[in-house]
């Protein structure tokens, strides 16, 4: 049996185990489904949304190629990708998962970038948002804002980290036009190329404004179908028992890193889907904080395989590859952890014995909503469900109203 034959047949039995495996836990499904649906409808929407059409609107506009022949100095060099990389790492810390990689494979479909360059990209603007690491981490799961500052700089850290490491990608696969020396920035000149990308692009405002829309919501509307799909994995893989053989091998490699092996459900879990491995993470006892935040560090960092699958879905439409990206999640990973360890005692420890009114704070006091992450982040809260119904009705409208345009 020829090696594609053998992969087509272990696809179809990892399918049929899966919808036998749903048939037979239909109310654990359920269950899985409803809590991926909660996290996307009340959070991931509303708060990926404006960004998604902002940074579509930027594209068309040639915001993005204005910033990009600015930044050419500081990106070539140091990341060895061309300006408009700092627009999509820009956009990607702002809004978080998937950001980067929907900008970065936009860019690609329209030769703004090599292949080679998107992937080496795509490898480092992929980060959660400060939103989501202060107010969902650090005040929603751990009930301690001062954990959001160590955590942020180990993500974003590492992160940059991997960005250097990346800039060796591909060196190999490039030709001489592709590793170009940097252009000196010139203001005149990016006006220039800003004016010609609007012209060029030709769209109006309006069919600007409707396709960002379109775009947006046909991405989230992936998004939340890969959230609901690993978050009902996940429950199905821990009663059948995966779970729990994945838990040996992991209890092992807890065990080199000299981390309690309680962690390693909580690792497994955020494997499958970051938000609830760091949920777990935080709430497993019998463990110290540090060893707590590292871990919740390297899920973070990691992304899961949701995020993951998502990425890959993006990218699938250009040219793409998936393994550098995967191989860069590992290394973002390695790097936050060991960051987190680092930074523990000059970031926290020394801050706690500075004060210790970070620790008395209760979630969402009138206090922490002084600060825009916290306030923010209680707004997505409570309003993302309407925003999410509001935006789902403009986008259906949208569509309705080009039908009967085309069937007139």
């Amino acid at each position: 049996m020829s090696l594609s034959m053998t992969k087509t047949l272990i696809l179809a039995i990892t399918s049929l185990l899966l919808a036998a495996s749903l048939m037979a836990f239909p109310q654990e499904a359920l269950e899985g489904s409803i809590r991926g649906l909660k996290i996307w409808w009340e959070v991931v929407f509303p708060s990926l949304l404006p960004f998604f059409i902002v940074s579509e609107l930027l594209i068309g506009f040639g915001v993005v190629t204005f910033l990009g022949t600015l930044l050419e100095p500081l990106m070539r060099p140091l990341f060895r990708v061309p300006g408009v990389g700092g627009f999509v790492w820009a956009m990607g810390l702002a809004s978080g998962n998937p950001a980067g990689a929907k900008i970065t494979a936009h860019l690609r479909k329209e030769k703004k970038v090599t292949r080679i360059e998107a992937e080496r990209l795509v490898s480092f603007t992929s980060s959660s948002n400060p939103l989501f690491i202060f107010g969902a981490i650090a005040v929603g799961f751990f009930h301690n804002p001062a954990l959001g500052i160590i955590l942020a700089a180990a993500h974003y850290l590492g992160n940059i980290i991997v960005g250097l490491l990346m800039r060796f990608h591909g060196r190999d696969e490039e030709t001489d036009t592709e590793n170009e020396k940097p252009k000196k920035a010139n203001l005149k000149t990016a006006f220039k190329l800003l004016h010609e990308e609007r012209i060029k692009d030709g769209r109006p405002i309006g069919q600007l404004l409707g396709d960002a829309v379109q775009s947006s919501v046909r991405t989230l509307l992936l998004i939340g179908g890969f959230i609901i799909l690993f978050s009902v994995l996940n429950k199905i893989l821990s009663l059948v028992g995966i779970i729990a053989l994945l838990s040996t091998f992991f209890t092992f490699l807890l065990t080199i890193f000299q981390l309690p092996t309680e962690l390693n459900s909580s690792l497994i879990s955020g494997l499958f889907e970051m938000t609830l491995g760091a949920q777990m993470a935080s709430e497993t006892s019998a463990v110290t904080l540090l060893e707590q935040v590292i871990v919740t560090s390297f899920i973070l960092a990691f992304s899961g395989f949701s995020i993951q699958g998502q990425v890959a879905s993006i990218i699938a439409e250009t040219d793409i590859r998936f393994k550098p990206f995967f191989i860069a999640r590992l290394l973002h990973g390695l790097f936050s952890a060991i960051i987190v360890f680092l930074l523990w005692k000059p970031l926290y420890i020394n801050q706690q014995s500075i004060g210790d009114d970070w620790k008395v704070i209760p979630a969402f006091s009138s206090e922490l909503t002084k600060n825009w992450l916290f306030s923010a982040w209680e707004l997505v809260s409570q309003y993302g469900s309407l925003f999410t119904l509001v935006m789902l009705l403009l986008f259906i409208s949208i569509r309705a109203r080009e039908a009967l345009m085309r069937a007139s």
